[in-house]
């Protein structure tokens, strides 16, 4: 996958205290990570916002596991800073939010294990982001796929603008799949049925219709307008009561069932030991269509 040096408009006045976390942000990549650079992650303060931006706009944002695990410890070292009312995420460049998981990190799976570890490993960073200590905003422009849908449904609140995309093509691409959890959250909201359209016919959804399904709460116009609203609306949520929006998030948090472990195993190892996946893999490289065998 291709990368970028540029950072994007909104982070280019990112103070000193910002180059600290981002910093951070490379250390928790262990030595199996594909690739790390500290400006794929940017992170800054806006008031009582934590502002999070994918930055790396020539690919279209997407995912390497270096920024999952980035995500997770900005998240975590929330409680440690009480003047951090709200996180906003957001990715550069107004092409996408994130366009999932970069597939090259998948190069370096050879086993079952390595696949039960990923799924594991992002099933635990999304709970981290779901179980923020403060809400979260997306902000969403253009492509909010696969990894990037799933960072999105985490947050408390969505905002897009109008040439927003949202979808998990997974059954067009990879032949992999979503985690039980992730299945769920989903579900919880925008309904099974059309999580099961999004996900069996590989479609993906416009801005409009997933206001109508209850996913966004507010589309503007530009980017530029997005990040404006964005955190023109986190500031406002930073005056609220938090233990009203904690007991609140928790309370929705709590009306999801709970996962079986060895269910999801034997899905996962469905999906990830196949030949279509290992196909949809070399196909999605190779830049040509996967021939799926269902095996």
């Amino acid at each position: 996958m291709t990368q970028s040096s540029s950072a994007p408009s909104s982070a280019t006045s990112t103070a000193s205290a910002t180059a600290s976390s981002t910093t951070s942000v490379s250390a928790i990549a262990n030595s199996n990570t594909v690739r790390s650079d500290i400006n794929d992650l940017l992170i800054e303060r806006r008031g009582a916002t934590l502002l999070l931006t994918f930055n790396r706009p020539g690919s279209r944002n997407a995912l390497t596991f270096a920024m999952y695990r980035g995500l997770a410890d900005a998240v975590n070292r929330i409680p440690d800073d009480p003047s951090i009312r709200v996180v906003v995420l957001i990715g550069a460049g107004g092409k996408a939010f994130a366009a999932g998981t970069d597939i090259a990190e998948f190069k370096s799976f050879s086993s079952a294990d390595d696949a039960i570890a990923y799924e594991h490993s992002i099933s635990q960073i999304l709970s981290v982001l779901a179980n923020c200590a403060v809400p979260t905003i997306a902000a969403v422009a253009g492509a909010c796929t696969g990894g990037g849908f799933g960072i999105a449904s985490c947050c408390d609140l969505r905002l897009a603008t109008l040439d927003a995309r949202f979808g998990v093509p997974i059954s067009r691409t990879l032949g992999n799949c979503l985690s039980l959890t992730s299945h769920a959250r989903i579900s919880a909201l925008i309904g099974p049925a059309r999580l099961a359209d999004m996900i069996i016919t590989a479609r993906l959804f416009d801005a409009q219709e997933m206001r109508a399904a209850g996913l966004l709460t507010e589309l503007v116009d530009t980017y530029e307008q997005l990040l404006t609203r964005a955190l023109a609306l986190a500031e406002t949520i930073a005056t609220h009561a938090p233990l009203t929006m904690q007991v609140t998030r928790e309370s929705l948090r709590l009306l999801q069932a709970p996962v079986d472990p060895v269910a999801e195993k034997a899905l996962f190892l469905k999906a990830y030991q196949s030949h279509d996946f290992a196909e949809g893999v070399r196909a999605f490289l190779e830049k040509r269509k996967p021939n799926w065998t269902g095996r």
